[in-house]
């Protein structure tokens, strides 16, 4: 196997399961062979996002994003320096920041919405992941996300989510999902699409075999 790194970028609009999928798949493999980087960690502080007519603070944009320290430190990741960020609490009073640690490994996992929208990041992927998922799972995804996580109200999620999210997909997301190495639909669950990951990547680091060009993994049929 070349003596390299494997880049990998999973990516899809927000309720389509990214975060879950990251975890599951974190699982599988040592610190020492997986570092996963998101997006979600790299957001401007509040009163630098642009807000909308509304006067609501619009994360839903490519510019809410410190798009180039995202880049450097991935770059970092390949060079194979540590890096070191203050995570990213969305403004929920009631988690604590920490200081997040990524350590180089052979394979980095780079996570979020505009990863291949980016395009200096999307010219670094060796493999590019759309998490895929109808729009009324993604709205309640997202609610239980929000309210829980980032202790957002009902209204202002939903507000959020048809005012920014979708029209940042329609714009900023979807139009990438052909060009994906790898589509993986989560309308019930991804467990096989999940599979097939996994085992992709325990043969790049074990033998240095891949996938076929592009792959499209369908759902399991329960009927």
């Amino acid at each position: 196997m070349e003596n390299r790194h494997l880049l990998i970028g999973i990516t899809g609009g927000s309720g389509s399961g990214k975060t879950s999928f990251i975890q599951e798949l974190k699982k599988t493999y040592s610190k020492h062979e997986v570092c996963i980087i998101s997006q979600d960690d790299y957001y401007l502080p509040r009163e630098q996002q642009l807000t909308d007519p509304q006067g609501v603070a619009n994360f839903d944009r490519p510019k809410s994003i410190e798009k180039k320290a995202f880049y450097q430190d991935i770059v970092k990741l390949m060079s194979g320096e540590p890096v070191q960020r203050r995570e990213y609490t969305f403004n929920n009073n009631l988690q604590e920041a920490r200081t997040l640690t990524f350590q180089p490994a052979p394979v980095i996992i780079v996570e979020g919405l505009f990863v291949l929208h980016f395009t200096k990041i999307r010219k670094l992927l060796d493999l590019s992941i759309f998490l895929h998922a109808k729009d009324n799972l993604k709205v309640i995804r997202r609610i239980r996300r929000d309210q829980v996580e980032r202790n957002y109200p009902l209204d202002d999620v939903l507000y959020r989510y048809q005012h920014h999210v979708l029209p940042t997909f329609e714009k900023y997301i979807k139009p990438y999902i052909d060009d994906c190495d790898v589509i993986i639909n989560n309308n019930r669950q991804f467990d096989v699409g999940l599979d097939v990951i996994r085992r992709y990547i325990r043969n790049w680091l074990d033998e240095g075999r891949g996938l076929p060009e592009k792959t499209g993994i369908p759902e399991p049929d329960n009927n």
